[in-house]
């Protein structure tokens, strides 16, 4: 989200958490967003919304049960602190890189609020155990229960027994790793902050929801590219099929790994990647992402760096094939490929190879919403 686009969702709305997170939105326009007096006001913001009851800290620590509900899908994760030396020992893994101006934007957000107030999103192998217990931890009535402007629904339960906080963490401590999803400049950030404060106070543990890894969802992150390398559509559709086996294409979303869609010159093409392109035993290599840059997007397209290249864009796939043919057919972009999404299971197994995934693998929906919880520390 721009500067300018919390500006204008904030506007008039006093309550709006944005006042903390984007706290840019509070001065005039020309700030420099990574200015000392954004972090002091986003300080000023937070303690307002403190000092005013619209923000309270329980008077114990305490689980918290948060259940998201996008459409037809349904996940229920657990809030809690998790812990910043096993994120720095592996145990709490990762399979992103992260970029030192964001992180040192979070180190200092985090600083001047005393406070983490943005999640890191963690997802465990599934325990039927922790299920049970959390769906009946949830026949109750929650303390929160809304929808938000997008039509997510966000329901919490505070979990304060003595009894049940001590069954999750003897539950949990069965679990041999947790897997950031989404939040991996929040989570070094916090281990910055840690190791500088040397763990005083609450900075040894982070912000997180962790979810069981059979409730992700996943969408695909597709690509659109501003034009064809100097190939026609005829010579590119030719280079392809020696990589894919091309089928006419109907605009649906690809449905099983290694098929793709296309759309070229107003057409919807289908690609399924030859087995001898798939990938060896690389769990990184054999992702569809990974085969589509290797074999298509750098010999044919010239796409060699998609993070720096300004040829390419990235669409989430929460925004549907549709939105591919749209920016195709204005004229801006020249062909489009449609994505199958990563599975959790590929993340997984990419985090324990220690390996790193390409950029724009995964988008994970329904999202965290800021100033549900927050981490005094």
């Amino acid at each position: 989200m721009s500067s300018e686009e919390a500006r204008e969702m904030a506007a008039g709305n006093p309550l709006s958490f944005l006042h903390v997170s984007k706290p840019e939105i509070d001065l005039p326009p020309e700030t420099d967003v990574y200015s000392d007096a954004v972090y002091a006001k986003g300080r000023e913001n937070f303690q307002k919304l403190i000092a005013d009851g619209a923000l309270r800290q329980d008077h114990k620590p305490c689980f918290y049960l948060y259940r998201q509900i996008m459409g037809e899908h349904s996940q229920l994760g657990l809030v809690a602190a998790a812990s910043c030396q096993e994120y720095l020992d592996g145990v709490i893994k990762k399979h992103e890189f992260t970029r030192p101006d964001k992180e040192d934007d979070r180190v200092r957000h985090i600083e001047t609020l005393n406070s983490q107030t943005g999640p890191v999103f963690l997802t465990y192998r599934s325990l039927s155990e922790l299920d049970a217990l959390f769906a009946k931890l949830t026949e109750g009535a929650p303390e929160v229960d809304f929808a938000g402007t997008d039509g997510v629904r966000h329901t919490a339960w505070t979990v304060a027994d003595d009894g049940t906080i001590a069954k999750i963490e003897r539950a949990f401590a069965s679990v041999p790793f947790l897997y950031i999803a989404d939040g991996h400049h929040r989570s070094a950030a916090a281990a910055r902050v840690y190791r500088s404060r040397s763990g005083a106070g609450q900075s040894a543990r982070f912000l997180s929801v962790i979810f069981p890894h059979n409730q992700m969802q996943i969408l695909a992150y597709n690509r659109a590219l501003k034009d064809l390398n100097g190939r026609t559509a005829e010579a590119l559709l030719a280079q392809l099929e020696k990589t894919f086996e091309i089928s006419a294409g109907n605009g649906n979303a690809p449905e099983v790994k290694h098929q793709l869609g296309f759309y070229l010159a107003g057409k919807w093409y289908r690609l399924i990647a030859r087995p001898e392109f798939t990938g060896d035993g690389n769990p990184v290599e054999r992702l569809d992402v990974s085969i589509l840059q290797r074999q298509v997007l750098a010999p044919l397209l010239g796409i060699d760096d998609p993070r720096t290249s300004k040829r390419i864009s990235f669409v989430g796939g929460i925004r549907g094939t549709r939105e591919l043919e749209k920016m195709v057919n204005s004229g801006d972009y020249a062909c489009a490929f449609a994505m199958h999404p990563t599975s959790i299971e590929d993340l997984m197994a990419i985090a324990d190879a220690g390996e790193i995934m390409p950029p724009k693998s995964t988008w994970f929906e329904p999202k965290l919403r800021d100033a549900m919880f927050c981490h005094m520390i």
